[in-house]
């Protein structure tokens, strides 16, 4: 029997929610000049040296599409309480940033309000796995707000706080 019938994809999804991951916003230029962004829950820090973080957008993402065209990104990571941001760029649209008022980060990329870190990018390399693109960041610029509290958190399908204990 082959192993991709009889593969439980919904079982998958449930088994890996027990695995807590980072929550950020990938935000970027589209090539008309207006801001874009996508909510991520894979990012990751890759390589000291060289200066490398990761993340994984979806192949089908139009708003990932459009970043990855200007070869630059900021990775902004969302405070514990900012749900409605994560929210709002985890769906496709085009007025993700309406109503926000977002500055420009060190290299001029959009940054969102309230955030507790951003990581500007360029982007190093992008591969295809399956579904989704494994994307590799050579970060240019980072930035962190000292006293902008606990970070947020994805874990068993709901956004939670991530606390530093000790």
């Amino acid at each position: 029997m082959d192993v991709a019938e009889v593969f439980d994809s919904a079982k998958f999804r449930q088994v890996l929610g027990h695995v807590p991951t980072s929550v950020v916003v990938v935000t970027g230029f589209g090539a008309d000049g207006t801001p874009r962004g996508i909510t991520i829950g894979s990012f990751v820090s890759v390589s000291l040296d060289p200066a490398l973080v990761g993340f994984l957008p979806g192949v089908n993402s139009h708003s990932w599409s459009e970043i990855a065209a200007t070869g630059r990104f900021c990775v902004n990571v969302l405070a514990d309480g900012q749900d409605e941001l994560c929210w709002r760029f985890a769906r496709e649209s085009d007025d993700k940033f309406a109503g926000v008022e977002w500055t420009q980060s060190e290299t001029g990329l959009p940054r969102l309000p309230g955030v507790i870190a951003t990581i500007d990018c360029t982007v190093h390399s992008q591969t295809e796995m399956g579904d989704h693109y494994m994307v590799v960041g050579h970060v240019s610029a980072l930035d962190n707000i000292d006293d902008a509290g606990d970070a947020m958190a994805f874990y068993r399908g709901k956004v939670t706080r991530a606390v530093s204990v000790g």
